[in-house]
């Protein structure tokens, strides 16, 4: 049986901003499929900072909100962790669009609140991950238009019942597109989750090198695409 067949558990966060070191989640969504079974859990954090409203105009979420209905930081992240972590050493990917970001947020709030982070948990590296972003850019690397998740799913035929930027709603649609993609690549299922974690790590790095090349050409400045994938190593500000 091909993987992609099997269990996969999809992750997504909300926050309140792009900063992996600075920036704080605020709602997270972790979806477990196997088969026709799917298992949805979702959280609504109050994130003990400010939410500015260009973030809360585009996942729905105030700080009056968060505030009066999310939960405390700390025992959510753990939560969080703990069924990445659990899932992991079960052997069964996680799927995250654009992972280097959500899960590297995720190990900078853990540090933040002196919690153990994914890897310590596993004590390994984190794999299996798979990520239809960074499988899409490698597969049909000249394709021109942009490559947000709802791009991926016009383009691959995903239709989502609700609007995009909720995190269980972003990690369903995630899900399917990595599905969709596997379809009409059917390598990618039958490559070893081994393999195709490997094979990501570089994909992620040629086209991070590329897309910094293309930046400098351009006299653009700062610091341009992370190298490393699905993890990237960023101390977080203090509470």
């Amino acid at each position: 049986m091909a993987w992609i067949e099997g269990p996969v558990v999809g992750f997504d966060t909300e926050t309140t901003g792009v900063d992996v070191g600075q920036d704080r989640i605020v709602t997270a969504a972790v979806v477990r499929r196997d088969g026709d079974e799917t298992s949805v859990t979702s959280w609504l954090i109050d994130p003990g900072v400010e939410i500015p409203e260009g973030a809360a105009a585009i996942h729905g979420i105030t700080t009056e909100h968060a505030r009066r209905f999310g939960h405390a930081p700390a025992g959510a992240l753990e939560e969080i962790a703990t069924t990445l972590s659990r899932a992991l050493m079960r052997g069964e990917p996680v799927v995250a669009y654009n992972a280097s970001f959500d899960l590297s947020l995720l190990d900078a709030e853990l540090r933040r609140y002196g919690l153990a982070t994914v890897p310590e948990r596993i004590e390994r590296e984190v794999r299996v991950v798979v990520d239809p972003l960074v499988l899409d850019r490698s597969l049909d690397r000249f394709r021109r238009g942009k490559r947000k998740l709802g791009d991926l799913c016009a383009f691959y035929g995903v239709q989502s019942t609700a609007d995009l930027h909720t995190a269980d709603v972003d990690v369903l649609a995630t899900l399917d597109v990595l599905a969709a993609i596997a379809r009409r690549y059917p390598e990618v299922a039958e490559t070893t989750l081994d393999t195709l974690h490997d094979r990501q790590i570089q994909a992620h790095r040629d086209w991070a090198e590329g897309f910094n090349a293309w930046r400098s050409r351009q006299g653009l400045t700062g610091p341009g695409a992370e190298l490393t994938w699905p993890v990237r190593l960023q101390e977080p500000a203090l509470v």
